[in-house]
């Protein structure tokens, strides 16, 4: 296998180490922003008074680096033309994480809350392989200029990274004569409802536990009566968005549905392919794994 870079890459690498300190640098060195990348990060970027959920302005500092990624052409990079983006592929994302991991902690890239300046965007993935064309119109705009936010909910408390295990579970119900289903259960670590418009819910549908077959993907607008967040739960490296939901009574119609009602499991499969190596890529140097993932990608 040959791992010489393309030359396209490596002048891409170029420019975007350009952008970085044409305008990612100065912003990150205005106004003692340096605080959140410092040894007084921890402090600076967390709210302990409200549930340790990140400062506004922390997420705000984020919030102005990707809008001028955006307007450089770069927060999409791996979206679809046709929304903006450039088709960038899991092998030239590996390499470009991995580039801004050497560069260091800053503005450009943080691993902590999945920010960067070249973007993830798993939730639109899941929607163009999966989503509805009412579903993709609804969404996808909103995901791709940041108006739209999209929490995971699939770990469990008591079920981890087999989630063919989970215990949330999904019934066909129709209420005022509309076909819909009622959720009932928990779910764990769903990054982001504090500012979320929906939360992905996977629950068992059909089938015996242990089954990949039978189980659905919800998209439940946030605040949905049923649906309600237990706690937000404290790490090791604060600040926290992971809370603990739980879901009872918890009713969506039919449209709600993204994908088939018994192939959640490929949905969810199409967010970890996308986020998982990108997370590896930024720690350890994976260009064969990453090689082989946009070969073999879902």
């Amino acid at each position: 296998m040959d791992f010489t870079l393309p030359a396209e890459l490596t002048a891409y690498l170029d420019e975007l180490d350009s952008f970085i300190d044409a305008q990612i640098r100065p912003l990150e060195e205005a106004d003692d922003n340096i605080r959140f990348f410092d040894h007084r990060r921890e402090w600076a970027r967390t709210d302990f008074d409200n549930q340790g959920l990140p400062r506004e302005e922390w997420e705000a500092l984020l919030r102005e680096a990707k809008r001028r990624a955006d307007a450089a052409g770069h927060l999409r990079f791996t979206l679809p033309r046709e929304y903006g983006g450039k088709n960038g592929s899991q092998f030239w994302m590996a390499v470009i994480r991995e580039h801004f991991a050497k560069r260091g902690l800053g503005l450009h890239n943080d691993l902590q809350n999945e920010h960067s300046i070249v973007g993830n965007f798993p939730h639109v993935q899941m929607l163009t392989r999966h989503g509805t064309k009412a579903q993709q119109d609804d969404l996808i705009p909103g995901l791709c200029d940041g108006s739209r936010r999209i929490s995971f909910g699939l770990t469990e408390p008591d079920h981890g990274s087999d989630a063919t295990w989970m215990e949330t579970r999904a019934v066909p119900e129709t209420r005022d004569g509309v076909a819909g289903w009622r959720i009932d259960g928990e779910k764990m670590w769903a990054t982001g409802m504090h500012v979320a418009s929906h939360c992905a819910v996977f629950a068992r549908t059909t089938g015996e536990p242990g089954s990949g077959k039978g189980i659905g993907c919800f998209l439940v607008p946030l605040p949905t009566p049923g649906l309600t967040i237990g706690e937000y739960l404290w790490t090791f490296n604060m600040p926290t968005d992971h809370p603990r939901i739980h879901i009872e009574n918890c009713w969506v119609p039919d449209s709600a549905v993204l994908g088939a009602p018994d192939n959640g499991l490929a949905v969810a499969q199409c967010f970890v392919n996308q986020n998982r190596i990108r997370q590896a890529a930024a720690s350890l140097l994976l260009l064969p794994i990453a090689l082989l993932l946009e070969r073999y990608a879902c």
